[in-house]
């Protein structure tokens, strides 16, 4: 009777475990976070719209972006903050870590959100537009289409600050004259909502913190909670990591490099396969930067003066026009106005320097080749060393590169068979030869 009652007794103990555990687990908040880094393009766009339909989906309590940005592009900024204004599902934008920006469009989506934070020692601000134009740079506009486009940013960044309860004056401002604020100034002006510390002291901080969505309003409930983050997936990192301008001025000049060798060897295959995948590697990530074509044009010219150098030697001549078109479109190839988009300056005059020593030993060893006698045809056998097979007197045979010929001595003197001769002359079939002296044969 005993062992049945302590039988009976584990049950109810496991049961009341199992019910505690399943409750509180139930309780606990799911709260999901992502760390977006750089800038606003459509990569970080796709990974913004699939976690967040991952977290509706999933019932999450709420979605935190840790946000690093000097800015980005307008269409990809615009998609985010529709997607934020329209989320049933509360969105927190943390500026963070330490040291960390939200400029330029990071700032419409910072105004957008339904709760706005930042960790100590960041920033926020300088919203001002810039347009870029199909070939990269900022368009010539006249002073009436520029102040419509800053209206148009002031607009839209009003109606998001005002709906979130924010200051609009100060949001205005940082469009108009691209004024920025540290995290106690942003709190203090009611830029933000919290400074906090940590991911931990956010959600402390937001915990029962009342937001409206689309749905209306929403108590937050982030303690107890069950934190996951969602990283970007491999082919998200891989494709954010081909938008990075230095990248892509790497593959592109080696997509070139790989097709001018497969050009000039033809058959060698791996420089082709290899500089035609760069090559697409290249366009793609072309494709999501703010592209100069001008300064596009200007590097491929240099390569096509280049290869002209060298198949039309100029004494260099070409060469220089090269190096200069390829400076020039090296800087020219993004917007000079969004520093984020630049190439690296060392990383320029390292290619311009590699680029430079590769073409002119090219154009050195074609004119030293130029400079040698020809080798082709039968004038080719001038200067090489025959060896006699039936005496020469004057005329008789000769054997060289695995021919014999009806040869002449050239002096008309008398050569002895397995005597060497050197070919001076070749006419038609006949070769003119000389005995080689014996200081000759010495050397």
């Amino acid at each position: 009777m005993s062992s049945r009652k302590t039988v009976i007794f584990l049950l109810l103990l496991f049961l009341i475990l199992y019910i505690y555990n399943t409750t509180s687990f139930a309780s606990q908040a799911l709260i999901y976070v992502i760390e977006v880094k750089g800038p606003i393009n459509p990569i970080v766009t796709k990974y913004f719209e699939r976690v967040l339909k991952k977290a509706i989906q999933d019932k999450a309590e709420c979605l935190v972006v840790e946000l690093d940005t000097p800015g980005g592009l307008l269409t990809s900024m615009r998609t985010i903050l529709q997607d934020i204004v329209n989320s049933p599902l509360p969105i927190v934008m943390y500026v963070y870590p330490r040291g960390a920006q939200s400029a330029s469009a990071g700032v419409f989506i910072t105004m957008a959100a339904h709760i706005a934070a930042m960790a100590p020692n960041t920033n926020i601000g300088a919203a001002h537009p810039v347009m870029i134009g199909g070939g990269g740079e900022e368009p010539k506009l006249s002073n009436e289409m520029k102040e419509k486009i800053t209206n148009d940013a002031v607009a839209l960044i009003k109606t998001t600050t005002e709906q979130r309860g924010r200051n609009v004056a100060w949001a205005e401002k940082a469009v108009r004259k691209s004024i920025s604020a540290t995290e106690k100034e942003a709190l203090k002006l009611k830029v933000i909502d919290i400074v906090a510390v940590d991911l931990k002291d956010l959600l402390k901080q937001i915990n029962n913190r009342k937001v409206v969505t689309i749905k209306g309003k929403v108590t937050l409930h982030t303690k107890p909670n069950i934190i996951e983050f969602i990283p970007m997936s491999s082919q998200e990192r891989f494709l954010h990591t081909l938008s990075d301008p230095n990248l892509a001025y790497i593959l592109l000049t080696l997509g070139i490099y790989g097709l001018i060798y497969e050009l000039a060897s033809p058959g060698a295959i791996l420089p082709g396969v290899v500089g035609g995948i760069c090559l697409i590697l290249a366009l793609f990530s072309l494709g999501s930067l703010p592209v100069n074509y001008a300064g596009l044009g200007l590097i491929l010219l240099s390569f096509i003066l280049f290869i002209l150098d060298i198949k039309a030697p100029t004494h260099g001549i070409l060469t220089i026009g090269g190096v200069i078109s390829m400076t020039l479109g090296s800087l020219m190839l993004f917007n000079a106005d969004m520093p984020y988009y630049q190439v690296s300056k060392g990383l320029i005059g390292g290619v311009v320097l590699f680029t430079l020593v590769f073409f002119l030993i090219a154009i050195g060893a074609v004119v030293h080749s130029m400079k040698k006698p020809s080798v082709t045809g039968k004038e080719g056998l001038i200067g090489e060393i025959a060896v006699v097979r039936n005496r020469l007197s004057p005329k008789g045979k000769v054997f060289v590169m695995g021919e014999i010929w009806q040869a002449v001595s050239d002096d008309g003197s008398y050569v002895e068979e397995g005597e060497e001769v050197v070919i001076k002359k070749v006419e038609g079939f006949k070769l003119f030869v000389k005995p080689i002296s014996k200081e000759e044969r010495r050397d």
